[in-house]
C-alpha cells in the first residue's frame, strides 16, 4: 500500500504564512507592553518560536515564550502544564500557538490552565485550520484553512525542511 503525500504549502509559502500570523498578532497587540506566546508542545511550541522570532521584526513588544505539555492521547490523565507561574501571567495577552487545528481537542485542555488566571485576552493561533471541530473552539489566527476528509492526515514539518503535507 503506498501513501500519497502531497505538498500543501511548501518552505516559501510556510514563511509567508507565519509572517503573516507575526504581523496580525503585532496588528491586534501593538500596545502591549508584553505578551505570552505558549505554543503546545512539539510543533505548536516550534511555531510559537518562529512567531516569536517575526515579531521581534515587526515590534518592541516584550514576548515571554512558554511550553505548553498536554498529552494529546488522554489529555485528562495529566492537567495541561505550563512552565509559566500564574500570576507571571496576571493582566496579559496570552496567544496559544499550534500547528493544526483538527477536532479542537488540544487546544481546550490548553486553554484549560489559563483560565485559572485573570487574564487581558486569550487568542489562539494554528498555521492549518482543518475545521473538522467537536470543541466549541476557533483559531483566532489562521495561516491556512484547509477541507480535508477525516481520514487524511496534515503533517507540518517545522525544520530544516519547512512544509505542510497532506498525506
Amino acid at each position: 500500500m503506498s501513501i500519497t503525500k502531497t505538498v500543501v504549502l511548501n518552505k516559501t509559502q510556510v514563511n509567508q504564512k507565519i509572517d503573516r500570523l507575526a504581523f496580525q498578532i503585532h496588528e491586534n497587540h501593538y500596545s502591549e507592553k508584553e505578551i505570552i506566546i505558549a505554543g503546545i508542545a512539539g510543533n505548536g511550541f516550534k511555531l510559537a518560536e518562529l512567531l516569536k522570532e517575526r515579531l521581534a521584526n515587526y515590534s518592541d513588544v516584550k514576548v515571554i515564550l512558554v511550553p505548553v505539555q498536554v498529552n494529546k492521547k488522554d489529555p485528562l490523565a495529566i492537567n495541561a502544564s505550563v512552565e509559566l507561574e500564574k500570576s507571571d501571567a496576571e493582566d496579559k495577552v496570552v496567544i496559544l500557538v499550534d500547528d493544526v487545528l483538527n477536532s479542537g481537542k488540544t487546544f481546550i485542555y490548553g486553554i484549560r490552565h489559563f483560565l485559572q488566571v485573570r487574564l487581558k485576552a486569550l487568542r489562539t493561533v494554528a498555521l492549518i485550520d482543518r475545521d473538522h471541530k467537536r470543541f466549541p473552539v476557533k483559531a483566532d489566527y489562521v495561516g491556512l484553512v484547509l477541507s480535508t476528509t477525516l481520514k487524511e492526515h496534515v503533517r507540518v514539518e517545522l525544520g530544516e525542511e519547512m512544509a505542510v503535507y497532506l498525506e
